[in-house]
């Protein structure tokens, strides 16, 4: 059991947008609506393509195909609450809804993750291992990478959320974040397993995307060796721009976790920390689909015959 039978909190308030001046928060909910319903149409539009057009059903697009669909949940867990407390006075959630929404931004967050570094993987055995690849990436091989990364993030997730939500929560009651978050949460438990949680906490997280974010930069560290050997230059243009798209991703997801959650311990603004936490919650998975749409020249052209099929 869960440690609410033993909490004397069965609601929490969520701070979120309210200590911002009450005439931008129009601004910003009209904002992240239409980030969030571009991220939603994005990401359906890439998998209406992948799942239209016979040439994009490789590995490749099956991943790109299940990242879309881990954004989306993601975003789904987040923002619709975010954009109802934006317009709402009233911004407290149950200890159920909370722990819910932790166990499913945890899940999908986590699921993305590794979803990108078996799409690293992808890129690897592409580049550096053509002649093998039909075998290594089989579609029997493919279900199980993407399998595993869902069983990975649920798992995290699961974990993550009984550590956190088996704390005893003794008031006051107020979240300092727009969501249920693991470290403004941790402010409000009470007992001795606190500093154990934290401290477990941290290392899962670490462990879990530093792992991710190493493997993909083994795999491009070799994808570079081997681009670096092909003799022609269009061919090493070729190769690289496979990757592009991915590697951009890589870089915008890991970049704002990083400045999110490597930043300098030390007083900091609630506004502030808000806003940065916007970045990788509404901000990343925006940029996603436009980025993947823009750098894969393959996936853009799919994109433009399926929308023009559709007008004439």
């Amino acid at each position: 059991m869960l440690g609410r039978n033993h909490s004397s909190v069965s609601e929490f308030i969520l701070v979120g947008f309210s200590t911002f001046p009450r005439h931008l928060l129009p601004v910003f909910f009209l904002l992240f609506l239409l980030m969030y319903l571009f991220t939603l149409l994005g990401n359906l539009l890439i998998m209406a393509t992948v799942w239209s057009e016979r040439s994009l059903h490789t590995p490749m697009y099956l991943f790109l195909c299940a990242l879309s669909t881990s954004e989306i949940l993601y975003t789904l867990a987040i923002t619709p609450r975010l954009l109802a407390d934006l317009l709402s006075t009233r911004h407290t959630i149950t200890w159920t809804a909370c722990a819910s929404q932790m166990f499913f931004s945890f899940t999908f967050g986590f699921t993305h993750s590794f979803l990108l570094t078996v799409m690293g993987y992808d890129r690897y055995v592409a580049i550096c291992h053509p002649l093998r690849y039909n075998m290594l990436m089989s579609p029997r091989g493919c279900a199980c990478l993407v399998a595993w990364s869902w069983v990975g993030g649920s798992v995290t997730g699961l974990v993550g959320t009984m550590a956190v939500f088996h704390l005893t929560f003794c008031g006051p009651n107020e979240i300092h974040h727009f969501l249920c978050h693991v470290p403004p949460l941790l402010k409000l438990a009470c007992g001795t397993d606190v500093p154990v949680v934290a401290k477990g906490m941290g290392l899962v997280c670490i462990m879990a995307l530093l792992g991710c974010c190493l493997l993909i930069l083994l795999s491009y560290a070799f994808i570079v060796a081997a681009i670096l050997r092909i003799p022609s230059a269009e061919g090493r243009h070729k190769a690289f721009s496979t990757c592009a798209s991915h590697l951009t991703v890589v870089i915008v997801h890991y970049g704002f976790a990083s400045v999110v959650y490597l930043k300098p311990k030390g007083p900091q603004s609630l506004e502030r920390d808000t806003l940065m936490a916007i970045t990788y919650t509404v901000l990343t998975p925006f940029l996603s689909p436009i980025i993947f749409s823009l750098r894969n020249k393959e996936l853009k052209t799919a994109m433009t015959k399926t929308f023009l099929s559709k007008l004439h």
